[in-house]
């Protein structure tokens, strides 16, 4: 059996974080170990926190490395210390979990010690899980595309967000694609939030119809990138500002200016180079909290929408119970040849590795 160096504490705080096995590697082709993410974590637990803080927070954890398989951890696991913080959240189904909630910097270097790379954060603070204040658009290409195609997309998305109102802070996604997060008043619940996002996203599609694309079925995507509104649905998220990704660089989903982002690489932001980054730059996306903004305008293009169009409704994940309005969740090719939609052809509708070994 291998061995990874004898256990390391950190003083985070006034907490004591033990890590064990910090020699393990967690990214191989770069050489990065646990220590080494542990460390990042710390560097950027400030802005993570401002981020994060107070969110029901889901973990997708590594625990052998970016080779080896992952998993969402929706609950808090056994043997978490008391000091941990946690927050009640209910899924589409009804059912309820109890998830971490970071209240202060060692959860991440505790939870990194899990395998954790991700922080996948609901867009609901604590004190009111059913109202979101963070609207979240995923501006996603399509393999045979790459991030210049989605920079392109999201540069439209801060376009009609203007339109409506809102304004827009860019991050890489740490893969080929781009999140823009607005801040908005929570009061409003998740089905209209996702409606405010197929408003945004049917708009975005008009203004770029050969470039932008609301289409759930990639078999009607036609190579487009995709506007993928449900992952404004309950228990649908992205991974946070600051996150590592499961990459064999071990990229960063890094908060960036627009004007940075026209200009961005986005293999460059990786566990090395992020904390540089940072004390450069500071944190970008700090400006964000300073207004919340309504969805009055885009929720009033949807119902123009639901109007004109005899129904402004998408499909649903499959794992989703059925939603009023929603169209019926069959591949359009399948719906034209009278054939039943399989589980597996609903889930090929979704994101690649969107399926969740603990859904609820």
């Amino acid at each position: 059996m291998p061995k990874h160096g004898d256990p390391v504490e950190y003083q985070v705080g006034e907490r004591t974080v033990r890590v064990s096995s910090p020699d393990k590697v967690y990214f191989p082709d770069r050489g990065i170990t646990k220590r080494q993410v542990v460390e990042y974590y710390l560097a950027v637990a400030g802005p993570l926190l401002r981020a994060i803080g107070e969110r029901p927070t889901t973990l997708k954890r590594y625990v052998d490395g970016v080779t080896g398989d992952w998993f969402y951890a929706k609950r808090v696991p056994k043997g978490a210390p008391e000091w941990l913080e946690t927050a009640r959240i209910t899924f589409p189904s009804g059912r309820t979990a109890d998830e971490i909630c970071p209240t202060e910097p060692a959860v991440f270097a505790w939870a990194a010690n899990l395998g954790t790379f991700d922080f996948h954060p609901w867009p609901v603070r604590r004190s009111d899980v059913d109202h979101p204040d963070e609207l979240r658009v995923d501006v996603d290409p399509p393999e045979r595309a790459g991030f210049g195609d989605a920079v392109e997309v999201a540069g439209v998305v801060r376009e009609v967000l203007a339109d409506a109102g809102l304004t827009g802070y860019p991050k890489t996604s740490g893969g080929r694609g781009v999140h823009v997060l607005v801040r908005i008043r929570p009061e409003w619940d998740f089905v209209a939030v996702r409606h405010a996002v197929i408003a945004l996203g049917r708009e975005v599609e008009r203004r770029v119809p050969d470039k932008a694309t609301v289409s759930w079925w990639k078999e009607e995507r036609g190579g487009r990138v995709f506007l993928d509104y449900n992952q404004a649905a309950r228990d649908r998220t992205v991974a946070s500002s600051w996150s590592v990704r499961g990459t064999p660089r071990a990229t960063v989903s890094t908060p960036l200016t627009w004007d940075l982002l026209a200009e961005a690489d986005p293999d460059e932001f990786d566990v090395r180079s992020v904390p540089g980054f940072l004390a450069e730059h500071g944190d970008l996306h700090a400006p964000m909290d300073e207004t919340a903004f309504g969805l009055e305008t885009l929720l009033e293009w949807y119902d123009r929408d639901d109007r004109d169009l005899g129904g402004a409704e998408l499909p649903y994940p499959p794992d989703y119970p059925k939603m009023p309005g929603e169209p019926k969740r069959v591949q359009p090719s399948k719906a034209r040849s009278g054939r039943a939609p399989s589980g597996s052809a609903q889930a090929d509708g979704a994101r690649s590795g969107d399926t969740r070994a603990d859904s609820e």
